[in-house]
């Protein structure tokens, strides 16, 4: 007979029971990635694409409570974007509580007692991420199983992590390029083009450049992003997979190479390298040789995915592993190098390279599992040292306060008085997004004897991410390296220089001493200054030639069925003067009131035709070159045309080749190389259809559109190749010079601008041009020597070259790294418009726009643009 003691204990057991099975019901239940997608992860020639990823990620969010999935916004191709939120189920239903640990902390918005109590309470915040480049293949794709993983294991170790650590997992970074990618691969399976990649950018705009878009912002991608790290979860750590790594290596991670930025906090440098330390004590303890260290990467750029983080006292690491393919590879150990990456052994005798991987087989799985194993050793030691990570974050933030009330400057003041104040804001937007801290002006205020109007900006230095702030505000000076004694110049990573409002063309007033000023803070963005329309407009509006803006107003206005002028010189309306340049439009079905607020531009109404010489102006069409061999100069230039409302056609080779080419205003060639320009991909690399370049007939369609009175423009390299097919009185004034001898690697050099010439109107007479290994124009002159004598001849006709801006003769460098530039492009030509006909050829010795960043530079397109579709 059972007895009701008896029962109570069945009961018990019987419940504890199902308590100590529920980890393994969970488990069960929880579909892992190989049950969606059909295959496991890393598997040879198998790759999911993002509608799969996708399907996965909603089916783990909604089989497990550990996990939260979040949209964070959509590509610029409109695919969704995604974060996880994985934790265990009691952190992740007090998210909003972590939330606000982090951000007190990382604001420094408590003391330190309070900051030392909350470091102890909170959760260590750590992002992960994968698939930003695409053609890295296996970190979009190891970021399923790590989830499932992450979600469902019940080890020790990952009961840990889940209990004391937030991760927050951006699964696929760039989803339009992962389809693209993966696309690619599928078709060409089986055929000899297998591993190659595809011939387009697979970001619509940036393509491998989206990791240089972190501090402009410019793409949705990136913004989404952003705005978790730097304005609402602000992570101790930030994760960045990558997937290239040294040949015959598996990993390369930190420590780093020199030089570290001097503006980064030390303790962020200590930070990246104890990381790199954990990750290559647990590659060692489980037998997975090949992590390398001290590789090429560096600490000093500003712009990337894991460098910004440095300067907002976040640790931002980045790892690349080898074998970015599906396909399977061998490594014969018989012809294992003596060094690799540049010479270091693989002996195992070096310190940043301990334990060398010998070669053999090399298969897909192994860069999955090269990136699990690295992301387990971060996380394990974010669970270990969660209150460490917390309380430093906020000590880094308060010493970058009492840095800035040590060293100054005070504050940076941008008036609201600019050359263009519609990039002022636009400069103001850029740092906002970046989580600087900004107030507004609301009430006129004079600083040493400056006055200042009521909307001008302030931001004070006394904040927790100043490091972010002064880097982007003040000049690079980067340090002189050299590969050896007597060598090369070691190549910077990615960068030399970069300054925001040197590019930008605004200018920003350093105040060095207290002031007071009465303000408003400004909250996620700030609007335009108000615009309007002043005056009878019975004629026509007149926008102003130093705007960026009056260029997408112009733009829209035709394209509505109005009309549009340019005025060829100075004049006065009233009691006011307006440059040469101004544009004038009227009628169309756009209403000019609407489109003055949206762009914050003064537009003023003439009553009456001005007494000055005017172009009237059709809507521009342009062709813009775009090679198989994908090109990210194109992707930026296609970006702006966008961004302006230009009516742009995209040219391939064949185009150029069969193409009516009349059709358009102006022909854009983008910076790429002379000869790959003319031959293009090889039929070894790459399907038929992709191969070959513009050839010479391309060459000689090109020539006959200028001659016929086409205008035809070329930025930086690209100028080279229509030097040689046009046989130009041009020479490129750096082409064979050594790198030990003159050597500017990514910098700002300063250059004047003929504001007289009609391509220049509306330009600052001295601007910081982006020079990136770039080069400056030489103009051919007649010589009269022979055999050893001069010669008593006439003169022959001069070139007929215009030259537009021109580097400057002495302080040429204004940001970065510079050597030899007095002697190679001081006072040369860097931009010119050279007679071809009867039409122009228009070069630049530079990239007037360099990822969407000199909007200084961007008038010297648009002029151009605007002269080619002049009536």
């Amino acid at each position: 007979m059972t007895t009701k003691n008896s029962w109570y204990k069945a009961a018990l057991l019987t419940l504890v029971l199902a308590i100590s099975c529920m980890p393994m019901t969970m488990a069960q239940t929880v579909p892992s990635p190989e049950d969606v997608f059909g295959f496991k992860v890393g598997a040879d020639y198998k790759l999911a694409d993002y509608s799969q990823i996708e399907d996965y990620l909603s089916k783990l969010d909604a089989s497990s409570n550990r996990v939260k999935k979040v949209e964070i916004g959509t590509t610029v191709l409109g695919r969704k974007m995604y974060i996880l939120f994985i934790s265990s189920e009691e952190n992740l239903k007090d998210l909003d509580k972590w939330k606000d640990i982090s951000t007190k902390l990382a604001r420094v918005q408590v003391s330190d007692e309070e900051a030392m109590k909350l470091s102890e309470e909170g959760k260590a915040v750590v992002w992960i991420d994968g698939g930003m480049h695409s053609t890295e293949l296996a970190h979009g794709q190891m970021t399923s199983e790590f989830a499932y993983t992450l979600a469902t294991a019940e080890t020790t170790e990952i009961k840990k992590i889940r209990d004391n650590v937030i991760t927050i997992l951006m699964p696929v970074m760039n989803p339009d390029g992962l389809d693209i990618v993966v696309d690619w691969y599928k078709k060409n399976l089986g055929t000899a083009y297998e591993t190659s990649r595809p011939p387009i950018l697979y970001h619509y705009y940036m393509g491998h450049d989206n990791n240089r878009d972190w501090f402009m912002n410019t793409m949705p991608e990136t913004y989404n992003v952003t705005k978790i790290l730097y304005n609402e979860w602000y992570p101790q750590i930030v994760y960045n997979h990558h997937q290239s790594s040294p040949s015959w290596t598996k990993i390369s991670l930190p420590p780093y190479a020199d030089p570290v930025n001097p503006r980064i906090h030390p303790a962020i440098t200590a930070g990246v390298s104890e990381v790199g330390s954990a990750m290559t004590k647990r590659f060692s303890l489980e037998n997975m040789p090949g992590a390398i260290a001290d590789n090429f990467y560096t600490m000093f750029w500003n712009g990337g995915g894991r460098t910004v983080p440095y300067y907002h006292n976040m640790i931002g690491i980045l790892t690349e592993v080898g074998h970015t393919s599906p396909t399977p590879r061998y490594y014969d150990p018989e012809k294992l190098p003596k060094t690799v990456a540049g010479g270091t052994p693989t002996d195992g005798t070096d310190i940043m390279y301990p334990d060398p991987w010998k070669g053999g087989e090399s298969h897909f799985r192994d860069a999955v599992d090269y990136m699990l194993t690295a992301t387990w050793a971060t996380l394990d030691l974010a669970a270990d040292r969660k209150s460490n990570y917390l309380y430093n974050i906020y000590k880094m933030g308060a010493s970058a306060i009492e840095k800035s009330k040590e060293e100054g400057p005070f504050a940076y003041v941008i008036a609201k008085e600019q050359w263009d104040a519609f990039e002022s804001v636009n400069l103001v937007n850029v740092l906002l997004k970046g989580g600087i801290e900004i107030e507004k002006a609301t009430k006129n205020f004079e600083i040493n004897g400056k006055k200042y109007e009521k909307g001008s900006y302030v931001i004070y230095t006394a904040q927790a991410f100043r490091p972010y702030l002064m880097d982007l505000m003040e000049k690079q000076n980067y340090p002189t390296r050299f590969q050896y004694p007597g060598g090369p110049p070691d190549t910077p990573y990615d960068l030399a220089g970069w300054t925001l409002p040197m590019q930008m063309g605004i200018a920003v007033d350093k105040i060095a001493e207290p002031f007071k000023v009465s303000t408003e803070k400004v909250i996620d963005a700030a609007p335009y200054y108000e615009g309007g329309v002043k005056g009878n407009a019975s004629f026509g509006y007149l926008l102003s030639a130093n705007s960026n803006a009056s260029v997408a107003v112009t733009n829209k206005v035709l394209k509505a069925g109005g009309t549009a002028h340019k005025t060829k010189a100075a004049f006065k309306s009233g009691k006011t003067e307006y440059p040469a340049g101004s544009y004038i439009v009227s009628g169309g079905s756009v209403a000019i009131v609407d489109l003055a607020a949206e762009y914050g531009l003064e537009v003023v109404g003439l009553s009456a035709e001005p007494k000055v010489e005017m172009t009237k102006v059709h809507t521009p069409k342009v062709g813009l070159y775009k090679s198989w061999v994908s090109n990210m100069d194109e992707g930026w230039t296609r970006f702006i045309m966008d961004e302006y409302s230009f009516e742009t056609d995209t040219l391939h080779d064949t185009d150029i080749q069969t193409k009516d080419l009349s059709q358009y205003d102006v022909l854009i060639i983008p910076s790429q190389r002379a000869k790959s320009i003319l031959h293009g991909n090889s039929p070894l690399k790459m399907p038929e259809k992709f191969t070959g370049g513009i050839g010479l007939e391309g060459s000689l369609a090109l020539s006959n559109y200028v001659k016929n009175g086409g205008t035809l423009m070329a930025f930086d390299a690209a100028s080279n190749y229509v030097i040689e097919q046009f046989g130009l009185p041009l020479k490129d004034a750096t082409e064979g010079t050594d790198s030990k001898e003159f050597f500017i690697p990514g910098s700002l050099i300063k250059t004047g601008i003929d504001t007289t010439h009609p391509l220049a109107f509306g330009m600052q007479d001295t601007v910081a041009v982006s020079f990136n290994k770039s080069r400056a124009f030489v103009i051919d002159k007649q010589s009269k020597k022979g055999e050893g004598g001069t010669e008593d001849i006439k003169d022959a006709p001069a070139p007929e070259v215009e030259v537009i801006a021109t580097y400057a003769e002495k302080d040429l460098l204004m940001s970065g790294w510079a050597m030899g530039e007095k002697k190679y492009i001081a006072k040369k030509p860097a931009m010119v418009k050279a007679t071809y006909g009867r039409g122009s050829v228009v070069l630049f010795a530079f990239r007037p726009q360099f990822r969407a960043q000199p909007r200084g530079t961007y008038k010297l397109i648009f002029n151009t643009i605007f002269e080619g579709a002049a009536e």
